[in-house]
């Protein structure tokens, strides 16, 4: 009884904050791969059934982009000649999953079904996690192991090298050549998270390039972070050159630099790991040389916290305005925190509210994303009814186009499906960010004014010319149909002919 109560009470909130849902948010959620133990005991099938289910959750939780782990260990989650299978996939680096089978086209294409992007999310320089794991013989450490560093228990690339860059720069550009990827995503692991009393040993690279790379022996860290932004650009200008469609983002640690740490009084007024200083990636630089699209801090930390306050930082992020999108990083647990103001209550509305209400924030991501499929404290359901209840386009990239495409023409009923085409559907040569991706249904009563900006009448986001119309279990009612197409960097056209459907 008690949890029917809570549905009603969800359902009510959920039509109550309907028509103020935005209709252009990014709404992520981050799957994680690496530290699998599972997969390897499940048949490829099983791993299948887990990803339907898991986007079928995203789905009735209103998310639109599928952030998903492809390359966790400089291994691959996905067919590849240059880098081995993931042991957390098969639970041996390099062997390869039987059948073979492609995780990343499988998720591509299941994602997309439900007018959700699929971003591939790779670590630039982790190697391995302990000491104990096993890389397979043909990895690329035994054929160059002068640029991988050895730092606590794990290995890396140093980033320093050349060769390391370059590297990962090829493998970027072959998974972008040859999957429909909409974005290639790195989280916050660059330089490693400092160990207390122990130093990254990269003393030889710095010694080899630094002087012929206009660094002096006194400025270590300002070379570390040229050499990550290196990286950055690189890896960017490679995308553009390949896809020029795909997006770049980044997810960095959610404090860039403290207050104390910089005398001209720009850092936040925060106490803890700071980007800039441990981890040597200067963000606001990448961001404002355009070389990433996106930028996702990880502000992990509830309203109040101490020493790194969820609304100080957003309110940082927000207020620099670095070019580019702005998503917020957000830990799922937090959103159960009492809020300060009210200890009757949690944070989930506070926090919400300051997402949407901030002018320069743009959407959120969620992590873990997994953890949607168990509905933690009801948080999925809070999703479903009531800030996500109704699907959101991403905001429009405008820093990569512009133009709207074509309309959609003769939108029509045949049976039981709306259908319709496209200027552009299997024209050779069309300029493909003009070809649409996903088309946008919008249903609204019969006589009501056709209005696209209006949250409430958007229906589906869909990737095929089609749309099944289900038939109505009550009393028949009558509904008028129009459909937007929607390019790769999610500009929307005008809407199509009206459909008249009685249903």
């Amino acid at each position: 009884m008690k949890n029917f109560i809570t549905f009603l009470l969800l359902l009510v909130f959920s039509y109550a904050g309907a028509q103020n849902l935005p209709k252009r948010e990014f709404r992520g959620a981050w799957i994680h791969t690496v530290g699998n133990q599972q997969f390897k005991t499940m048949s490829a099938d099983s791993i299948k059934q887990l990803f339907i289910k898991t986007l079928d959750n995203f789905e009735k939780a209103g998310i639109n982009a599928v952030i998903f782990q492809v390359r966790p260990q400089a291994d691959a989650f996905y067919i590849s000649d240059l880098e081995p299978w993931s042991r957390f996939l098969t639970g041996e680096q390099g062997k390869a999953p039987d059948p073979v089978w492609d995780p990343l086209q499988f998720m591509i294409e299941e994602a997309h079904k439900r007018g959700m992007e699929l971003h591939a999310w790779c670590n630039p320089y982790r190697v391995t996690s302990n000491d104990s794991e096993q890389l397979n013989p043909n990895h690329l450490y035994f054929k160059k192991p002068e640029i991988f560093k050895k730092y606590g228990t794990q290995l890396y690339f140093d980033p320093g090298e050349p060769e390391a860059i370059k590297h990962t720069v090829r493998v970027i550009a072959d998974m972008v050549t040859r999957y429909d990827l909409d974005a290639i995503h790195f989280d916050d692991y660059f330089y490693p998270y400092p160990i207390a009393f122990e130093e990254f040993h990269d003393d030889a690279s710095f010694v080899k390039y630094a002087k012929s790379q206009g660094f002096e022996y006194w400025q270590k860290a300002d070379w570390r972070r040229h050499n990550v932004a290196t990286l950055i650009k690189a890896l960017n200008d490679t995308i553009k050159s390949i896809k020029p469609w795909v997006r770049f983002g980044i997810s960095p640690f959610g404090i860039h630099r403290n207050l104390k740490d910089t005398p001209d009084g720009s850092g936040s007024k925060t106490n803890g790991l700071s980007n800039y200083e441990q981890l040597y990636a200067d963000v606001p630089q990448w961001a404002d040389s355009s070389w990433i699209d996106y930028n996702v801090p990880q502000i992990y930390w509830k309203i109040g916290h101490p020493a790194a306050d969820f609304k100080t930082l957003i309110e940082w992020w927000n207020e620099k305005d670095f070019k580019g999108q702005l998503y917020i990083g957000q830990n799922i647990s937090t959103f159960k925190e009492p809020d300060v103001n009210n200890p009757s209550a949690t944070q989930f509305a506070a926090k919400m509210a300051l997402v949407r209400n901030l002018k320069n924030v743009d959407g959120n991501v969620w992590w873990p994303g997994w953890s949607i499929n168990s509905n933690p404290f009801g948080f999925s359901d809070s999703l479903a009814l009531k800030y996500q209840h109704r699907p959101a386009l991403i905001p429009v990239y405008k820093n990569l186009d512009t133009i709207a495409p074509a309309p959609v023409v003769k939108a029509s009923l045949k049976k039981d499906y709306l259908v319709w085409s496209h200027p552009l559907i299997n024209v050779k040569n069309a300029d493909a960010m003009q070809v649409p991706h996903f088309y946008a249904v919008y249903r609204f009563p019969k006589g009501a004014k056709i209005d696209i900006q209006n949250t409430d009448y958007l229906l589906k986001l869909v990737d095929t010319p089609r749309f099944l119309i289900e038939k109505s279990k009550e009393k028949k009612s009558k509904w008028v149909y129009v459909i937007t197409a929607i390019d790769r960097c999610w500009n929307e056209s005008s809407p199509s002919n009206p459909v008249n459907v009685t249903r």
